[in-house]
């Protein structure tokens, strides 16, 4: 079956706090008839170029976030800034180890996001708070459409469905949706999106990747 993404971050309502907000969006896919289908999770460590493959020409490195998502258990993503997508096994982070005189894990880099599955007709919806380290720094929204795998066939479906429980919050479309206008939709399109975003709510919190360990 096909499939198609639009990834968001929702804002903390004003005086609640991240699990407030997420349960009153959480309650409002119950009250529209959603039910839950178990639980999710999509997590990103960043990689810096090793300072030792920059040579003395004052090169700026380069960056790689190597990530998980728990509806593709059996799959690792490494995106590159402003490069291709790459789909490899889960054996990619053990090759990680012995990349690491070119690649290294950048500190207080891990970041992910958890919560539940709610399906609602043709639509699957993730909400999850995402966390770096213990902390609570943000709200995800997924929605996925099953019978879809091309952007411009159901842009305006997913739309008024996002309208109907974020409101005023629905922002414009992705865009890698403007990228892959008439593309298949495919699951490195979704890791973009939470690649982007987990980088804005890292900007939001003026969290720092720089350093390498």
């Amino acid at each position: 079956m096909g499939f198609e993404s639009y990834v968001s971050q929702m804002p903390v309502a004003e005086g609640k706090s991240v699990q407030q907000t997420v349960e009153l969006l959480t309650r409002k896919l119950e009250i529209l008839g959603a039910e839950k289908q178990g639980t999710f999770c999509v997590d990103c460590e960043t990689y810096h170029t090793a300072a030792s493959t920059l040579g003395s020409q004052g090169q700026a490195g380069k960056l790689m976030y190597v990530m998980h998502n728990s509806e593709y258990p059996l799959s690792c993503f490494a995106l590159f800034e402003n490069g291709p997508c790459l789909i490899a096994d889960t054996n990619f982070d053990v090759l990680m180890v012995k990349l690491k005189g070119f690649f290294q894990s950048a500190k207080a880099s891990k970041i992910e996001t958890r919560g539940t599955r709610y399906q609602y007709c043709d639509f699957l919806v993730k909400v999850g708070t995402v966390t770096m380290g213990p902390s609570a720094r943000g709200i995800s929204v997924e929605v996925e459409y099953g019978p879809c795998v091309v952007a411009s066939d159901c842009w305006s479906l997913l739309l008024e469905f996002l309208q109907s429980f974020l409101g005023s919050h629905t922002p414009g479309a992705p865009a890698v949706f403007g990228n892959r206008h008439d593309a298949v939709y495919g699951p490195a399109d979704t890791m973009v999106q939470y690649m982007e975003l987990f980088n804005k709510i890292r900007k939001q919190q003026q969290v720092p990747v720089a350093g390498i360990r």
